[in-house]
């Protein structure tokens, strides 16, 4: 009999070994994720979530600033479900990377039209991901990965609709929770059909044969040798959805230019459909939704020295300056599309004067084409972690969990987010 999609990841994660590349991928994931997280310890979703447990906390605080790390092949923030999830149940590198990568090929299996559907990829494969990590942690083999995995599907859920609310971290918490679950209670030994997760993959509009993916049994995807995240990861530069990392690096060149917001009459930017899918907003109101609209993100871009957290507040969103120019923002789209990042993005700005102002960009900072390098990388670090009194060279697999357990339980009166100190010249209007 030909086996169970399940069980074929089970397999690899079994067969997987780490080579220099992914242990390098995993550190610089425990790095960001770490960051992301202790930056949003004064984020309301820290007292939302106060006295709820621990792996829900990470995956819902690290989450909802949206500046934590994306798998661009699945559309899945991987790294914010599967460290929590490996810190959780006392792993480290190896079982994120056993995570990340079942995570990332199923998100692969999927496929665009999941995501285009409405789904919110994180979710829907982070309870997946989250079990196998948990069980990579606790030392299970094949047989109990594979039912960890079928005990996650009924948890494997979640939609865009939750997009610039609460819910968005929230659902992401809830899937490392229910991975975790799914993982000790393979462990105890409870019994579920591996094939579970075939019928669900078809159910969600997937193949669970993978025979157009490269990830057939035998195929790249699924052999020992190759990377444990295809692709690689997307390191935010912004602390917004990853649609709008694209539209804000092109606008800001403008800005950097010399282009003044109080000197523009109209902005009208072209993309393909696709590369908007998450942004529902067009007239936001909250932080939250300013993270998933294209208007704001291009206002915010042309108002701010540099679109950080105090672009995504509720009080940067309702600034008069902000929602008059965001009405100067027409969308045009051109059809089709199968990822976020497909084609490039264009801008066109008429001043006020008449003259006019052009971009385009095809890779943003941070996307794999364009990693960030040892300078970029340390500098969001540090705006993560400032205040915080953690070194980004103390952050280890070995005291990760302590030090978030501290952070998070530590002040909470100072939110990386709103304007403060030195941060006013930094995001201030122009």
């Amino acid at each position: 009999m030909t086996a169970s999609l399940a069980e074929r990841l089970a397999a690899w994660t079994d067969q997987f070994e780490p080579d220099g590349a992914d242990r390098a991928l995993a550190e610089r994931a425990l790095l960001d994720t770490v960051a992301v997280t202790v930056a949003a310890r004064g984020h309301r979703m820290a007292e939302l979530t106060s006295g709820l447990g621990e792996p829900l906390r990470l995956g819902a605080i690290g989450h909802v600033l949206d500046f934590d790390d994306l798998h661009l092949e699945s559309t899945a923030h991987i790294s914010v479900v599967c460290v929590p999830a490996a810190l959780s149940a006392g792993g480290g590198a190896d079982a994120y990377l056993a995570g990340a990568g079942v995570m990332a090929r199923l998100g692969m299996v999927l496929g665009w039209q999941h995501y285009a559907a409405g789904w919110h990829l994180t979710c829907t494969t982070g309870a997946i991901g989250a079990a196998v990590a948990a069980a990579v942690s606790c030392g299970l083999g094949p047989d109990q990965i594979a039912t960890a995995i079928a005990l996650a599907v009924p948890a494997s859920g979640g939609v865009q609709r939750a997009f610039g609310s609460d819910g968005k971290s929230l659902q992401v918490g809830f899937a490392i929770e229910a991975g975790l679950r799914a993982a000790a209670l393979a462990g105890r030994g409870a019994t579920a059909d591996p094939a579970a997760l075939d019928d669900w993959v078809r159910l969600m509009g997937g193949d669970p044969d993978l025979a157009g993916l490269g990830l057939a049994p035998g195929g790249p995807g699924l052999a020992p040798g190759g990377p444990a995240v295809p692709g690689g990861l997307a390191i935010k530069m912004y602390p917004a959805c990853y649609a709008l990392q694209r539209p804000i690096a092109c606008v800001a060149g403008l800005r950097a230019a010399g282009l003044a917001a109080a000197d523009v009459a109209r902005i009208v930017v072209r993309t393909p459909e696709a590369t908007v899918a998450p942004l529902i907003h067009h007239r936001p109101l909250t932080g939250l939704q300013g993270k998933f609209s294209m208007e704001y993100g291009v206002a915010a871009a042309l108002l701010d020295v540099h679109a950080g957290f105090g672009s995504f507040t509720d009080e940067a969103v309702a600034r008069p300056p902000a929602q008059d120019l965001l009405r100067l923002v027409s969308v045009e789209l051109t059809p089709g599309g199968g990822g976020l990042l497909d084609g490039q993005f264009d801008v066109d700005v008429t001043a006020t004067d008449g003259r006019r102002w052009h971009a385009a960009l095809r890779h943003p900072p941070g996307s794999p084409a364009r990693p960030p390098d040892e300078a970029e990388f340390a500098a969001k670090l540090g705006d993560c972690l400032r205040g915080s009194g953690i070194d980004p060279g103390s952050i280890g697999w070995h005291n990760a969990a302590g030090l978030l357990r501290a952070a998070l339980a530590g002040d909470r009166g100072r939110l990386p987010g709103a304007l403060h100190g030195d941060e006013v010249a930094h995001a201030r209007s122009a």
